[in-house]
C-alpha cells in the first residue's frame, strides 16, 4: 500500500507563498487520484484540491486562482503551490491517495502545519 509523507509547511507572512510536497512510496503512484485537505482548529477537515491519475485538476472555489495542485509521477510526488496566503489558510494540511483500481483503498499522510501570521 502507498505511504505518504507531507513536507513544506511552516510560517509565512500574509500575502506570502508556500509549496507543499506529498511524497509517496510503496505502491504504483500513477494509479492514485490524489487530494489535498486541510483542517483548521475547531473545524472539520475539508478537501480543496484534487488531481486525477490522468492529471485533471479540481479546486474548491475558495482556493481557485491562488493554489495549484500538480503531480510528478516519475518522482512519485504531488505538490501544492499556495500563493497570496491569508491568515484563514492556517491549518494542518494533509494529502491523501485513493486507488483508481479499488476506491476502497485510501491512504493519508501525517499532515504538515501551515501558519500565516505577521
Amino acid at each position: 500500500q502507498v505511504q505518504l509523507v507531507e513536507s513544506g509547511g511552516g510560517l509565512v507572512q500574509p500575502g506570502g507563498s508556500l509549496r507543499l510536497s506529498c511524497a509517496a512510496s510503496g505502491s504504483d503512484f500513477s494509479i492514485y487520484t490524489m487530494g489535498w485537505h486541510r483542517q483548521a482548529p475547531g473545524k472539520q477537515r475539508e478537501l480543496f484540491a484534487v488531481i486525477s491519475s490522468s492529471g485533471s485538476t479540481h479546486y474548491a472555489n475558495f482556493v481557485k486562482g491562488r493554489f495549484t495542485i500538480s503531480r510528478d509521477d516519475a518522482k512519485e510526488t504531488m505538490y501544492l503551490q499556495m500563493n497570496n496566503l491569508q491568515p484563514e489558510a492556517a491549518a494542518v494540511y494533509y494529502c491523501n491517495a485513493r486507488s483508481d483500481l479499488d476506491r476502497r483503498i485510501e491512504r493519508w499522510g501525517q499532515g504538515t502545519q501551515v501558519t500565516v501570521s505577521s
